[in-house]
């Protein structure tokens, strides 16, 4: 015995697909280049996974610190590795001043 669906659960704008309803559908590879153009809907049906490339992007080094210097920017908090990268990039201006000068 089947049981009849609450009518307040019956989505009337949106109904269950049949066989027929899936036999009639479209790829959406057929379907996205008439409405969109050929390259927006290639964008949409490939979409680029993950986080969006920096315009600056940064090289991965290994590199030793004094245990003391390392502390101080990690007890800092969350950020320390951004606030030591800033600090490095503040000495790099002041050298760069200072060659200027001589």
């Amino acid at each position: 015995m089947t049981k009849k669906p609450s009518p307040e659960k019956v989505d009337t704008a949106n109904p269950e697909w049949s066989s027929e309803d899936f036999a009639k559908a479209k790829p959406a590879s057929e379907v996205l280049v008439g409405l969109f153009g050929k390259a927006q809907a290639k964008g949409m049906l490939k979409p680029k996974r993950g986080r969006p490339k920096s315009v600056a992007t940064k090289e991965h080094v290994n590199v030793r610190f004094d245990a003391d210097v390392l502390e101080r920017f990690m007890a800092s908090g969350p950020g320390w590795q951004t606030r030591m990268n800033a600090a490095l990039a503040d000495r790099r201006q002041d050298a760069h001043a200072d060659e200027l000068k001589a």
